[in-house]
């Protein structure tokens, strides 16, 4: 009886985790793109997929959202004019507030918001398309700082506008700005107050920065346009511990993936391929070391899968279509699905060992064993319509939200109905 006693409260405990899960920035807590194996999701949908808890209507855009205390979180744009920070309910769906600011500038190609915001438990973080830093507080709703990423620090726009997503690091938000004067900054959460910066790395890309340790020390993984390709800045002191242009892309859009024991896995499109990259130290410093590199694969946006020693890409762009492809730590190709399905540049989530994949052109939304053994479907389902659907997927409280040109939509894959 008194087994049967401690395994109820051990899985109540699980599920009371799941629950309270947040996914407070870009790619979640730990910027991974995953949830760990705790949370309680089901394995299989009813015909017609997951239910539509709700949706909420939006402008343009491919910025994603974020989830932090049961409140939703998503950075707008909808005209050329403005920014708009929505905040939702994540059970009800209810909108309890928004904030507005003035964020004028020319339409960008792909017009629209794509950045994510970033949540403690007192502020929202977010970076807008024309570069607007701001620091607004989760209780007054007023703007407690604002920085701008082009203007206060010299930088160029890029063609596609601002796509990065704040770092959230101890007591610290970090950006990188990628200008002729500076790399990346370190900013007091509450105050704004500049703590570090780093010198010049490079031209802003459409990457998000990092955090990676090797052998007990943090550092913020960066990619740059031109310059310095690859970098390793001290998350402490902004000091660059490694630089390398050992891998290149003219266009960078997906982060860099954390593979563990100083391995980081760097994946681009337009003809870039893909790299892993093992940094180690070197005497007083640190150096990067390639371990392997592919050529012909690479995912156009975004940032591969890690688990039990396998990556899981995308591996879609403007001139293949290699569809998911998994791969050991070492390079070799364990399966990669082409055309059937081919996912186009849609976005991906971990959860245990399913993947949340959708496809970018149709809007169906599928579930996939990450699996090296093999390609294995577990359910799909028609989910959004309005193209180009390539926002990151988000996973909390057994809630999945995705987004494309008009609408958010929140689906419950909890396995408790």
């Amino acid at each position: 009886m008194r087994k049967t006693v401690v395994a109820l409260a051990a899985t109540t405990a699980m599920a009371i985790c799941a629950a309270t899960a947040d996914w407070p920035q870009f790619q979640g807590a730990s910027r991974d793109a995953k949830v760990g194996d705790g949370p309680r999701l089901a394995r299989t949908w009813p015909e017609g997929g997951p239910k539509v808890l709700w949706t909420a209507k939006l402008g343009p855009g491919f910025g994603g959202p974020a989830v932090k205390g049961g409140k939703v979180y998503l950075l707008d744009r909808p005209d050329n004019a403005k920014e708009i920070l929505h905040c939702w309910n994540l059970a009800s769906g209810k909108e309890e507030w928004t904030y507005t600011y003035d964020a004028p500038g020319k339409k960008l190609e792909y017009n629209g918001s794509r950045s994510t915001p970033a949540v403690d438990d007192k502020h929202v973080f977010t970076v807008g398309a024309f570069g607007h830093f701001q620091c607004i507080d989760r209780k007054t709703r007023k703007p407690v700082w604002s920085k701008n990423l082009i203007t206060d620090f010299g930088g160029k726009l890029p063609h596609w506008g601002v796509a990065q997503s704040p770092l959230l690091y101890k007591d610290t938000v970090i950006v990188a700005p990628q200008s002729r004067t500076v790399g990346v900054v370190a900013f007091q959460r509450a105050s704004g107050k500049e703590l570090w910066r780093s010198k010049p790395l490079g031209q802003q890309p459409y990457t998000s920065p990092m955090i990676v340790t090797v052998d007990g020390v943090d550092q913020v993984v960066v990619i740059s346009e031109t310059g310095i390709k690859l970098a390793g800045v001290s998350a402490a002191d902004g000091a660059v511990l490694w630089t390398s242009r050992a891998w290149k892309c003219n266009i960078p859009i997906p982060s860099p993936t954390d593979c563990g024991q100083g391995r980081v896995f760097f994946t681009g499109g337009y003809k870039a391929g893909s790299v892993m990259l093992k940094i180690a130290r070197d005497g007083d410093a640190f150096k990067a070391t390639e371990v392997f590199r592919k050529r012909d694969l690479g995912a156009l946006l975004h940032t591969a899968l890690i688990r039990k020693g396998h990556l899981y890409v995308n591996c879609n762009t403007k001139r293949t279509n290699d569809g998911l492809v998994c791969m050991d730590l070492d390079g070799n190709i364990k399966w990669q699905q082409k055309s059937s399905p081919n996912f186009e540049r849609g976005g991906l989530l971990l959860a245990g060992d399913v993947i949340y994949i959708m496809d970018g052109k149709t809007g169906e939304l599928r579930m996939v064993r990450a699996d090296p053994a093999g390609y294995k479907e577990l359910g799909k389902t028609k989910v959004l319509s309005k193209g180009p659907i390539w926002a990151p997927l988000v996973l909390a409280d057994g809630k999945l939200l995705c987004r494309d040109q008009v609408v958010l939509k929140c689906l419950d894959v909890s396995a408790v109905r």
